[in-house]
């Protein structure tokens, strides 16, 4: 996964990101998408966890997706 710089994250358009009202969670590539999921289990509510959930399936529809319960153990 190539490192995200404060620069690169701020020109992302907000519709890279798991949660875009609050630019949080950026799923650029796949990388930073199961990177996104991972960081959800354990700091997203769930509510959040499902959407940034749907988000990168609807972006990368041939990852494998885990249920993010499994991701938090």
């Amino acid at each position: 996964m190539a490192k995200l710089t404060t620069a690169d994250r701020k020109a992302l358009p907000t519709k890279v990101f798991g949660l875009p009202e609050e630019r949080k969670y950026p799923i650029e590539d796949a990388a930073h998408g199961r990177a996104a999921l991972s960081r959800a289990a354990h700091n997203a509510t769930p509510a959040q966890q499902t959407k940034i959930k749907r988000k990168v399936h609807a972006m990368y529809p041939g990852m494998q997706m885990k249920s993010l319960s499994s991701m938090a153990a």
